[in-house]
């Protein structure tokens, strides 16, 4: 993404446009599969979050759309959040104070006055810019597991999320028998949802429930881009065409259009990880660890 003051500004008029025609979709939950065969059984990927899946799944999707699969895109968790909420009630942008590398949408003023509950008003609009980027992407299906975000303080709400998901997969599983799952490497990355959607996953593949399973790992874009493929079993080199298109999912969350519910909070909640996906063109796909260990992420080690 440019990186003179002239370029931002002409970025934003483009985030802002591309994430436009998305967005009047974000009430609907099926498209018509350009390529795929009725017959062929989905691809289905989880996104923990609203943004993980133009972070780091993006190019997966396209890789399969194009090889004729029906993709199937999972929402898993409403994505409550009371700090962004309380950064997009700060005016001026704190993305603009002090750090000219993150442009804000909004030109570093927001003018909110939003309640900080993390849910009201963040839940919608951060949907609001899924669905724009899913409609971007293509995906044949979106399906909104509408789970609140909460595998957190204690290890007993840990394992009433990770249940709570691993129904629903497993639901999944059984209404698309053949289906492929794709999940990001939660044991790798920071947050217990991440993690929390591993585990599920990892519980029913030793269930026998689920057997094609893939990993992505999302958080590969906080590292250094020569450090990111580590541990990888398969980099894919996303083809400019597909990069392109992924490129106008990450602008879904960053385009500030208030009558149609976009507001960047993508960008506002983790701008150094969208700057890094949109200039590397490359996603890292994982298998599971033999040495797996399940619970939150703080039990993990490698």
């Amino acid at each position: 993404m440019g990186m003179e003051h002239g370029e931002r500004m002409s970025r934003r008029q483009v985030l802002a446009a591309g994430a436009l025609t998305g967005a009047g979709l974000a009430g609907s939950t099926l498209w018509a599969p350009a390529k795929a065969s009725a017959a062929a059984a989905p691809a289905i990927f989880y996104s923990p979050h609203q943004d993980d899946e133009a972070l780091g799944l993006a190019g997966s999707i396209l890789e399969h759309k194009a090889a004729g699969r029906p993709v199937y895109l999972v929402l898993v968790s409403k994505g409550e959040n009371d700090g962004l909420a309380k950064k997009m009630n700060q005016d001026p942008c704190p993305l603009t104070i002090g750090d000219s590398r993150h442009p804000c949408a909004a030109g570093g003023h927001h003018g909110l006055s939003w309640p900080t509950d993390g849910t009201s008003m963040i839940v919608p609009a951060r949907t609001a810019e899924f669905m724009a980027s899913a409609k971007a992407l293509g995906v044949d299906k979106v399906i909104n597991f509408k789970l609140s975000d909460s595998p957190y303080n204690s290890d007993d709400n840990y394992y009433r999320f990770v249940d709570a998901v691993k129904a629903k997969i497993k639901a999944l599983a059984k209404q698309y028998p053949g289906a492929s799952h794709k999940f990001t490497a939660g044991w790798l990355e920071e947050t217990d949802t991440h993690k929390a959607l591993a585990d599920a996953a990892y519980f029913l593949m030793n269930e026998g429930v689920l057997t094609d399973v893939r990993f992505n790992y999302v958080y590969a874009y906080d590292k250094p881009k020569a450090q990111r493929a580590n541990g990888a079993s398969y980099v894919l080199n996303i083809p400019s065409a597909h990069m392109a298109i992924k490129r106008k999912a990450i602008y879904c969350y960053n385009a500030w259009a208030p009558d149609r519910n976009l507001y960047a909070l993508g960008y506002h909640s983790v701008p150094d990880k969208m700057e890094s996906a949109h200039e590397d063109p490359r996603e890292f796909v994982f298998t599971i660890p033999s040495r797996y260990t399940p619970g939150p992420i703080k039990h993990w080690t490698t």
